[in-house]
């Protein structure tokens, strides 16, 4: 063979073909094509294994630092624009002479909505997710796994449910809960389908998955826990529904991340997030200093932190950064014992966050939630450089009655991220007719309204919270946090101090925490939802406030 015959077949380990015309007598059953055929396979052959590598190359990407991946993804885009539009232009011979089959178009078409998911992860722009939402209802509809099955190909199966899985994922971020419902549904018969034809080892893993979808009002789906998802929705605006989401064949290209095309101006800002599920201590402090490295002149770091207490076994301690415990971030102990020893004593956990461990970042404006049963030891974080610092801190406790549904997600996270579903919750109320949430609705719109006002017009408000109420997200959270007080504090099944949210600078009391207007906004809401003996009236028994 020529060397120009092998550079004709260099292909051949991904294509399975070799297209060289004058071959051995056992490849006979190939195709003939002629020089223009053999180019057009050869580039596709070319232009997929050049987006495998750089889609492969993602993974070993940081997940932070926008130098360091930026670039990156911007060939990546650009390699599988030219594969998906290659494959549009030259269908036909690719069909009759390559053999181009449509589960291989649907994995491109997968690929490319994983790329636009990854990278709205990376730049938490809504509007790609609405691209990654257009190819994979693409390749549902086009049915280019439907014949999955028939190909006697186990990892290809595995490939149908990993797609249904990610399209899924996709589906709850932009809460399309109808079609996850559809999904579901298929999804199961797919697995169903998978196990009974080749009784894989990885069943049981399916079955988990399945089980994560269905309940994920209990429990966390894909590394994504309730509380994430709820605080993920929380400080993101409403995606811009894309108006050229037509399905056809001639499917949309992945077109360029904004920062090629530089239409920036068209875009609606959303903060940049990291999403850290069970981080280790140095895992979460690599983030914290990419994000602190990362932020503008005018930003703002937001922490948001869902996690179990690590408290403290002294009764006082002295130094108030370290001694009150804090929360673990992830329960895995590495080398405990070899690090274990007289001389050392008493083990603390190793990836407990600790307040001290903040005290570097509070060289910039620093924003805390903390929903723990320890939240209490982020109380007191000192204003040590002069750059304002607040913290929204959760109920430590919870009511008996409370406590069994622990699994639906904090309760704290739930009023940051919709009053009216956790109003409702606290009042075990579980369904609520359309005109009347809509009734509803508008009276938390005008706690809102009245709480905004006394921010405003408050003499005693603390410089902190002035300088960050000028931002959309966080002015939301502090008014949904002062509605949070005033319904737990005003409802007789939370009693005492450890059963309300506190916060750090204190709010004013008589102007904002304990406010008549606010309170007889809340007490109108239950009288609307008929459970109005479950709230005391202002001055009825002990009220504590915010300390």
């Amino acid at each position: 063979m020529t060397m120009q015959q092998r550079k004709d077949c260099q292909f051949k380990s991904e294509c399975g073909r070799c297209y060289h015309n004058k071959m051995s007598t056992s490849d006979v059953s190939l195709p003939v094509l002629d020089e223009n055929e053999k180019k057009i396979v050869n580039e596709f052959c070319h232009l997929l294994e050049k987006s495998k590598q750089l889609f492969n190359g993602l993974r070993d990407l940081p997940q932070y630092g926008h130098k360091q991946w930026q670039s990156y993804f911007g060939r990546t885009f650009d390699v599988y624009t030219k594969l998906w539009k290659f494959q549009q232009q030259h269908r036909q011979i690719l069909d009759s002479k390559y053999g181009l089959k449509r589960w291989q178009i649907g994995e491109v078409a997968s690929k490319i909505g994983q790329l636009y998911y990854h990278y709205y992860l990376r730049t938490s722009e809504t509007n790609y997710l609405n691209e990654s939402f257009n190819f994979y209802s693409a390749i549902r509809q086009r049915g280019y796994y439907s014949r999955a099955s028939k190909e006697e190909r186990p990892d290809l199966m595995v490939k149908k449910l990993r797609f249904y899985a990610r399209f899924i994922l996709v589906c709850l971020l932009l809460k399309k809960m109808k079609l996850v419902k559809d999904l579901e549904r298929d999804l199961g018969k797919q697995i169903d389908d998978y196990t009974s034809t080749y009784q894989p080892e990885d069943q049981s893993e399916w079955k988990t998955v399945l089980s994560e979808i269905r309940e994920f009002e209990d429990l966390k789906y894909s590394e994504l826990t309730l509380d994430m998802f709820r605080m993920l929705q929380t400080l993101e605006r409403e995606p811009q529904e894309d108006l050229s989401n037509q399905i056809y064949d001639a499917s949309p290209a992945p077109g360029r991340p904004p920062y090629e095309n530089g239409d920036r101006n068209n875009r609606r800002e959303n903060p940049h997030k990291y999403l850290l599920y069970k981080p280790t201590y140095s895992q979460l402090n690599t983030f914290l200093a990419s994000g602190f490295k990362e932020l503008p002149p005018t930003g703002i770091i937001l922490l948001y932190i869902s996690a179990d207490g690590s408290p403290s076994s002294m009764k006082h301690g002295d130094d108030p950064a370290y001694d009150l415990g804090g929360v673990v971030t992830n329960a895995r102990r590495e080398g405990e014992e070899i690090i274990r020893t007289k001389k050392l004593g008493h083990l603390k956990e190793v990836h407990c966050l600790h307040p001290g461990d903040l005290y570097p970042y509070t060289r910039k404006p620093l924003f805390v939630i903390v929903d723990s049963d320890n939240s209490s030891s982020f109380q007191n974080i000192p204003n040590l450089f002069g750059q304002p610092v607040v913290c929204l801190l959760s109920p430590e406790r919870a009511p008996p009655t409370m406590q069994d549904k622990h699994r639906r997600g904090n309760l704290f996270t739930m009023f940051l991220h919709d009053p009216l579903m956790a109003f409702c919750y606290v009042c075990n109320i579980y369904e609520v007719p359309v005109d009347l949430w809509d009734k509803c609705t508008g009276i938390i719109d005008k706690f809102m309204s009245e709480a905004s006002k006394l921010f405003s017009r408050s003499k005693k408000l603390d410089n902190m919270y002035i300088q960050f109420i000028g931002d959309d997200f966080l002015r939301l959270l502090m008014l949904r946090f002062v509605f949070c007080y005033i319904v737990l504090i005003l409802h007789r099944g939370f009693k005492g101090p450890n059963f309300y949210p506190t916060c750090s600078p204190l709010l004013p009391t008589d102007e904002i925490l304990e406010h008549p207007v606010l309170y007889k906004v809340v007490l109108d809401l239950s009288t609307l939802v008929d459970n109005r003996t479950l709230f005391a009236e202002p001055g009825e028994g002990d009220l504590h406030g915010a300390t």
